[in-house]
């Protein structure tokens, strides 16, 4: 794969927000991020936060009663991901719920891997997901395969494919003998 542009990583999310110090505080004492000196060059308000290896910038609207309204939790939305560390997703809902925080489960399943998911929103509508995602393996595609559609009943049919591919595999790899 290529890297045209030599990146690196992903370093922060810009968010435009009504209220700085709601943001702050939930980004802060939901999610664990930690405020870190801003540039002093910057003239709007706003507050720069850091925790997992990437920065959250918040940044104060200049209109922020025209923000969009806060819709409904809608996982297709656009949204930040968050792979948790605990040993159940249950324990996240109930801290969820015990923060009066309004949520969405949702889960997804590949090749027999479940992965579950919480999603809810910021202060300002940005959707925030939570879930156990290192449960899939990263798998590369070939490039002309980027864009997958995968319906129930095709995602059945390539997966037995990919199975019977498997077992072949297996075979020549490991002959019986008589």
């Amino acid at each position: 794969m290529e890297n045209p542009l030599q990146l690196k990583c992903l370093n922060h999310v810009s968010l435009m927000c009504r209220s700085v110090e709601k943001s702050l505080d939930f980004y802060q004492n939901i999610l664990g991020f930690s405020p870190i000196k801003r540039p002093c060059s910057l003239d709007c308000p706003g507050a720069w936060l850091f925790n997992y290896d990437i920065g959250i910038h918040l940044l104060r609207s200049e209109n922020p009663e025209n923000m969009p309204k806060i819709g409904l939790i809608n996982p297709r939305d656009n949204h930040m991901s968050f792979q948790c560390q605990c040993d159940s997703m249950a324990t996240l809902e109930n801290k969820l719920k015990e923060l009066n925080i309004e949520y969405v489960k949702g889960g997804v399943e590949e090749g027999g891997i479940p992965v579950d998911q919480l999603f809810f929103h910021d202060p300002d509508g940005n959707m925030i997901e939570l879930c156990n995602c290192d449960n899939l393996p990263v798998i590369p595609l070939p490039v002309d395969a980027a864009i997958q559609s995968c319906s129930l009943s095709n995602c059945n049919v390539r997966r037995q494919r990919q199975q019977q591919r498997q077992l072949q595999a297996q075979k020549i790899e490991h002959p019986v003998e008589f």
